[in-house]
């Protein structure tokens, strides 16, 4: 499974959201699936997670710049919460 073919394809296929605000907040409402974090997401967010074992998480093998490139955004992309996952795959990473 290559990891940004299936990233992109739950971003066009499914529902993705974006952030760590936003991912914060689809965890509490216990609609996310998997979270994605960047290898550099902040220390707090990750610690966050930690905690939260009801929920997939994958560390993704690289910098917040180059998880919004593998997004097809040209912005940072610290989290991100797979909601549905579409016609991808992706829901078979884990932590």
């Amino acid at each position: 499974m290559d990891f940004n073919t299936s990233l992109r394809r739950a971003i066009k296929t499914g529902t993705v959201i974006l952030g760590q605000n936003e991912t914060r907040e689809s965890i509490e409402s216990k609609k996310a699936q998997l979270i994605v974090v960047a290898e550099n997401c902040p220390k707090e967010f990750v610690e966050y997670l930690s905690g939260k074992e009801q929920v997939k998480a994958h560390t993704f093998p690289g910098s917040s710049v180059q998880l919004g490139r593998a997004c097809g955004k040209p912005f940072m992309v610290s989290a991100l919460a797979v909601v549905e996952a579409g016609e991808s795959d992706i829901l078979s990473l884990s932590r």
